[in-house]
């Protein structure tokens, strides 16, 4: 069976607190919020929609995404951006208190990436080509 998939639609993050990671994503982060339906809350990035799901949320009844792991990281997500915009993330990112995993730096790979985590410990990366 070959399958066409054509582009990721939207990403779901399984969240404990789900009014801290929006306060995190829509406020600091400052993504715009396409729905709020309370225990699931989309915003817009660019082309996809971000979802914050509350952990445990039912489907049709059935709870199938079990306890998140301590001390884990659940995802990592990168964020493009232009190549001057790194460095104004991560002054921001640092006026919020965010923990930063590693600072704005050049990588062999010719990106410009600053790395830090959310409020439920799942990694984030803003980048830029260079």
């Amino acid at each position: 069976m070959r399958i066409n998939i054509r582009n990721l639609d939207y990403v779901i993050l399984l969240c404990e607190d789900l009014p801290r990671m929006k306060v995190f994503y829509h406020e600091i982060l400052g993504f715009p919020i396409y729905r709020d339906w309370g225990d699931w809350l989309e915003m817009q990035v660019g082309a996809v929609l971000l979802t914050l799901r509350r952990r445990g949320r039912p489907y049709d009844g059935v709870k199938y995404d079990g306890a998140k792991l301590p001390g884990s990281a659940g995802v990592q997500l990168a964020f493009r951006v232009a190549p001057a915009e790194v460095d104004a993330c991560h002054f921001e990112l640092v006026q919020n208190r965010v923990e930063i995993i590693d600072a704005p730096r050049n990588q062999d790979y010719g990106h410009r990436t600053v790395f830090f985590k959310d409020p439920e410990g799942n990694i984030l990366e803003i980048y830029a080509d260079l």
